[in-house]
């Protein structure tokens, strides 16, 4: 299986080269979700907040109820063809919702080594720390998830993030 972290610019393009079969858009409420050629209603599953870690006066947060919604969806998921994550950058909700897709879909493996993994993967990650401590707690995870990011620290300051490919 393979999960593509892309910004939101790159996604059509990454969807017709990789024969992507579901999407998860994470966008602010300021941007409107678009719908992308070959992929159902039904593999793509749209969340609306900002890319925020502690709620602010007139933003919206992650909320608990997202990120569950996000683990089921990924829970859900059939088939072996290629999950494509996005946000409007690629470096912040997009590297999280890979970062629990990778803690869903591999049990037995250790936070510590997927974060390092991640990390190979993109010198710009900094995975939304609250979107993590979210899906650390829904799956028991017991902090290491949040711990493993932060281990990790904050990636290379970058407007865009660095396109992904998430290969287990």
């Amino acid at each position: 299986m393979e999960i593509i972290v892309s910004p939101l610019a790159a996604v059509q393009l990454l969807v017709n080269k990789h024969k992507v079969s579901h999407v998860v858009s994470l966008l602010g409420p300021e941007t409107p979700h678009r719908s992308f050629s070959g992929i159902a209603d039904s593999n793509h599953l749209k969340l609306t907040f900002h890319d925020i870690i502690e709620p602010a006066e007139g933003l919206t947060p992650p909320a608990a109820d997202h990120v569950e919604t996000l683990i089921g969806f990924l829970a859900a998921r059939q088939g072996q063809d290629p999950l494509l994550i996005h946000c409007w950058a690629g470096i912040s909700r997009s590297t999280a919702s890979a970062f629990t897709a990778m803690c869903l879909y591999n049990p037995g493996l250790d936070e510590y080594r997927l974060a390092q993994q991640l990390r190979s993967l993109s010198h710009v990650a900094t995975p939304n720390r609250r979107i993590v401590a979210f899906a650390d707690d829904i799956m028991g995870r017991r902090g290491r998830m949040v711990d493993a990011v932060d281990a990790i620290g904050r990636g290379q300051d970058a407007y865009e993030g660095v396109i992904f490919q998430w290969k287990f």
